[in-house]
C-alpha cells in the first residue's frame, strides 16, 4: 500500500493524524508530510528518541521504562496513550525499537519494533522482528509497516 492511497483515505473520511516516533527518527512523519494537502490530517509529529523525551515529553512513567525497557510493548502504549492525549487527533501512533546496528541483546534484539495505534478508545500493540538488517531497512520496513496498518483501520 501506498502513501498516496493513505493520503488520499485521511483528507476523504477527514481524519486527523499524530505520531510519537523513537527509532525511525521522523521518518513516519516525514513520509506522511511529504504530499500537498497533508496539513489537512496530520497535527502533530514527536521525535521522542532519549528515555528523558519519552518521560518528559510523552509522561511515560519511568518506572515503566526502568521496568519493561523503552522498547516495550508496555512503553509503546503509553506513548501512543500519552501522545493520544496531548495532540487530541481521532487516530494516534507510536513506535519505539532498536534499529541497530547495536543495542540488541537475545531477549531484544536489532530489529524488534513496536508500533501502537490508538484510534478512538481503542489501543493495539504490534510486535515486529525485522531481523539484524542494516538500520536504514530496519527504518524503511518500519514505515511501511504503519503506513499499511493506517490505511486499513482507516
Amino acid at each position: 500500500m501506498s502513501i498516496d492511497r493513505l493520503h488520499k483515505k485521511l483528507i476523504k473520511k477527514k481524519i486527523s493524524i499524530s505520531v510519537a516516533e523513537s527509532c525511525t527518527g521522523g521518518l513516519l512523519s516525514s513520509k506522511l508530510t511529504k504530499l500537498n494537502g497533508s496539513s489537512k490530517y496530520f497535527k502533530l509529529g514527536l521525535i521522542t528518541y532519549s528515555n528523558n523525551a519519552k518521560i518528559n515529553i510523552l509522561k511515560v512513567k519511568k518506572n515503566i521504562i526502568d521496568k519493561y525497557g523503552a522498547v516495550s510493548q508496555e512503553c509503546c502504549k503509553s506513548m501512543v496513550e500519552n501522545l493520544s492525549k496531548l495532540s487530541k487527533s481521532k487516530i494516534n501512533l507510536s513506535i519505539t525499537g532498536i534499529a541497530g546496528p547495536k543495542g540488541g541483546t537475545k531477549n531484544k534484539p536489532v530489529g524488534l519494533v513496536f508500533i501502537g495505534i490508538k484510534k478512538r478508545n481503542k489501543i493495539i500493540v504490534i510486535k515486529k522482528l525485522f531481523g539484524k538488517k542494516k538500520r536504514s531497512i530496519i527504518q524503511n520496513n518500519t514505515v511501511k509497516k504503519c503506513i499499511n496498518l493506517l490505511t486499513r483501520i482507516i
